[in-house]
């Protein structure tokens, strides 16, 4: 059932955190080929995208299930314990879609960086 509800949660967190993405990079635009700059975007993402971001995912909703219950099964009885491995998935499987993508977004970066733009965020 804990094993359960933690892939719920991780597939949940995994749908929400697909909201953010790599569309906020700003590049100094004076001198830019714009369609050349669009394809070397597309190459970037590619890149990022073998960024393991659901692993990382599935790797904090565990680590916070066992942390969170070991803590609720501390301070109280199995119920306690369950809503506590309940709430350590959901923040631990957040977490790790948070460093997922500030890896992505990191990766994008350095890539047009590496192609010669001037990344000003």
């Amino acid at each position: 059932m804990a094993l359960q509800r933690a892939s719920l949660v991780t597939v949940l967190t995994l749908a929400l955190g697909a909201c953010t993405t790599t569309d906020e990079i700003i590049i100094d635009k004076q001198g830019v080929d714009m369609s050349r700059y669009d394809q070397d975007l597309a190459e970037c993402k590619t890149y990022a995208s073998e960024v393991k971001t659901g692993n990382k995912a599935a790797k904090g909703a565990v680590s916070g299930a066992v942390v969170g219950g070991l803590i609720g099964a501390a301070v109280g009885n199995s119920r306690d314990a369950q809503r506590a491995a309940g709430a350590g998935a959901v923040t631990g499987g957040a977490r790790g879609v948070r460093e997922g993508e500030q890896t992505e977004i990191q990766v994008v970066k350095r890539c047009l960086i590496g192609r010669g733009y001037r990344v000003l965020n």
